[in-house]
């Protein structure tokens, strides 16, 4: 059982975020918080899987809440569920470890997947909130495309066509799909490249690939 907990400001929102995730039957919801406080002591609390962090909240807004997590339960998996798509917003909670960003006008059907994904080690990389977020930073500055250019140069000829899968978004199955490789040896060479770059997860990976220019 994945075991979710949701903070959001809005009783609402979280009764229905609730409502969404507990129709699966591999998910329960453990917590609700109201701001990013209590979901920090709630974390450290609880035996939380994945945590459903909204931005806006006050105390401690969702990006701040998710900084606190890394500390208090480093275990915890953050995916960031906002109406906001701000540029800088999204590239804070994606390099601070993120395990991905959901609009909170995602299909039911992607808000689960994402706690799922999340809870396997994954990150959600959706077509109507991940790949955009992920699109709209595809203009790097030029000191930070060089030096992603840089960190890449790590990586086998395989790798880079990986991970320039990665930067387009595609899930593991999608890319061994597209190079004709199977999905388990696929995700292998994602673990390798995450280790060989230094990251947390396959969004920090996917945007490196942006900024490098990898694939565009």
């Amino acid at each position: 059982m994945i075991r979710v907990l949701v903070a959001d400001d809005e009783p609402l929102i979280r009764a229905g975020i609730r409502m969404i995730l507990t129709s699966a039957d591999d998910i329960a919801v453990v917590a609700e918080a109201a701001n990013g406080r209590e979901a920090v002591e709630l974390a450290r609390t609880h035996a939380v899987d994945v945590a459903l962090l909204d931005i806006q909240m006050p105390v401690l807004d969702g990006l701040s809440a998710l900084d606190g997590l890394r500390s208090a339960a480093p275990g915890v998996r953050a995916l960031i569920l906002t109406t906001f798509g701000e540029r800088e917003n999204v590239l804070r909670a994606l390099s601070s470890g993120g395990a991905g960003f959901l609009l909170k006008d995602s299909a039911p059907g992607e808000l689960i997947a994402a706690v799922r994904a999340a809870a396997g080690g994954d990150a959600f990389l959706s077509p109507g909130a991940t790949r955009h977020v992920v699109d709209s930073l595809a203009s790097p500055a030029a000191a930070r495309g060089e030096e992603a250019r840089r960190r890449l140069t790590a990586l086998t000829e395989r790798e880079l066509e990986v991970l320039a899968l990665l930067g387009e978004g595609l899930s593991n199955s999608d890319a061994g799909e597209r190079i004709h490789m199977s999905e388990a040896t696929v995700k292998a060479y994602v673990s390798r490249i995450l280790a060989k770059l230094g990251c947390e997860n396959r969004v920090q990976a996917a945007l490196l690939a942006r900024d490098a220019g990898l694939g565009v």
